[in-house]
């Protein structure tokens, strides 16, 4: 594996809980995955992927690099700034469990949210590549259908208020509001590759500002 160095990456400063501690391998792939939720993504990092690797988060779930990739690309069309406020490695294990706050600007609007995630990061000890990342917002992440919420929730008003909040806030309510939970991560996954373009090498890479 490349070091941190090789890789330009520059969240080097890992922060742990009491009694936790990562080995180098554990170091570089959690440094990658803070730079990439900066919306620092590069083509080197992303090489810490497998290419089946899984990105999941409560409006995605991104198969493959042909998915994936484009979903780290696309904090950088989508938020003005995006700062980190937090981050404590909790579990050296496999996975890698991380809690992660994160302030978000959107552009063009300059609608703001925090976001606090519990992060678990999965990945090969052989290959030492990442399988899969889970964002968890506030610990979870959604269902697998609508069969899954009770009848209490569907009949409540306030919770509708808050799951078409949730969706609009990410510019896709529009859509969101009428079709199942899980196609619509899905149809993120999908989407998301055709309006954002991921560079084809390096030099492409670094002309976008990124290393």
């Amino acid at each position: 594996m490349s070091s941190m160095s090789d890789l330009n990456i520059e969240n080097t400063n890992i922060k742990t809980a009491s009694g936790v501690t990562i080995d180098d391998t554990q170091k570089t792939l959690i440094g990658s995955v803070l730079d990439l939720f900066a919306g620092r993504p590069s083509l080197k990092k992303l090489q810490l992927w497998a290419d089946d690797g899984v990105f999941e988060d409560p409006i995605t779930k991104a198969e493959g690099r042909g998915q994936f990739e484009p979903q780290w690309y696309g904090l950088q069309t989508a938020f003005s700034e995006i700062e980190r406020l937090h981050h404590e490695v909790v579990s050296a294990g496999n996975p890698i469990a991380m809690d992660l706050r994160t302030r978000y600007v959107l552009k063009g609007v300059g609608k703001e949210q925090t976001i606090d995630s519990r992060i678990n990061i999965f990945y090969d000890k052989a290959t030492r590549k990442i399988t899969k990342v889970e964002d968890k917002w506030d610990g979870k992440l959604p269902d697998s259908s609508f069969k899954d919420v009770s009848f209490d929730r569907l009949f409540s008003p306030w919770w509708w208020v808050h799951y078409v909040e949730g969706w609009g806030w990410w510019g896709f309510s529009f859509v969101w509001e009428t079709l199942p939970w899980q196609a619509l991560r899905k149809m993120n996954a999908v989407t998301v590759p055709k309006m954002v373009s991921v560079p084809k090498n390096d030099e492409e890479d670094a002309k976008r500002g990124n290393q």
